[in-house]
């Protein structure tokens, strides 16, 4: 069992920067791959970003590529997800997930826990 507890949402102006984190009860938690999801309010839930392990590999959906960055601490159990450059569009409940296998971790399907969401909001 994993439990997931994120933080680091906040109100921030385009152009800004927030960096979220998720911290993971539990011993096994350098085994799982985490992933980052996001839901703005009437769409459904994306993929934003996923990290293998051992963080030696990473992905991100295009719509965040080269302005956010996954990252993870096993010795902290902790994933983090640095938000550069913000725009309003990125307005939504992000939540970190925990999967067995980082093979096709840009489904939310293939993700066995999940945090209960922080809220980011990007004004213009």
């Amino acid at each position: 069992q994993v439990q997931l507890v994120e933080s680091g949402g906040g109100l921030v102006q385009a152009g800004g920067s927030l960096r979220l984190s998720c911290a993971a009860s539990g011993r096994t938690f350098s085994s799982y791959a985490m992933g980052w999801f996001r839901q703005a309010p009437g769409k459904e839930r994306e993929f934003v970003a996923a990290i293998s392990w051992s963080g030696g590999s990473s992905h991100y959906a295009d719509s965040v590529k080269g302005r956010f960055t996954i990252s993870r601490d096993n010795a902290k159990n902790t994933v983090y997800l640095q938000m550069n450059s913000l725009k309003p569009e990125d307005t939504a409940v992000y939540y970190c997930a925990a999967g067995s296998t980082y093979y096709r971790s840009s489904y939310a399907g293939r993700y066995d826990y999940w945090g209960q969401g922080t809220q980011v909001t990007v004004s213009s």
